[in-house]
């Protein structure tokens, strides 16, 4: 009935099935290859228990209307900017300067 070597002849079976394959195949094994991926990025991310145990006491402990309250209670009227050492100054030099003037005008 079918004839193999017309088969093999045509231009679909020869060239268009391998490149289906190809690209069908290839999104699943790509999608394992980055499944494995993110699994081992969960792994190196998982805290020891007692550390990830602290830090979940931290991040509860703080509520919001604390904070706001710490950060209310700061003094944000009197501050000075001081710029920092440009890069042909001598940076020791101009830090030392700087924490002189500030103390002189303290």
């Amino acid at each position: 009935m079918f004839n193999l070597k017309a088969l093999q002849r045509n231009k679909t079976v020869k060239y268009g099935v391998p490149m289906l394959l190809l690209i069908v195949g290839g999104s699943f094994g790509l999608r394992e290859f980055t499944q494995i991926r993110y699994d081992a990025q969960k792994i190196k991310r998982k805290l020891d228990p007692s550390l990830e145990a602290r830090v979940n006491v931290q991040m509860q402990s703080t509520i919001l209307e604390e904070e706001y309250e710490r950060v209310k209670e700061l003094n944000l009227d009197n501050w000075k900017n001081i710029r920092g050492p440009r890069p042909w100054e001598e940076s020791r030099k101009y830090q030392e300067e700087q924490r002189s003037r500030k103390n002189t005008k303290d």
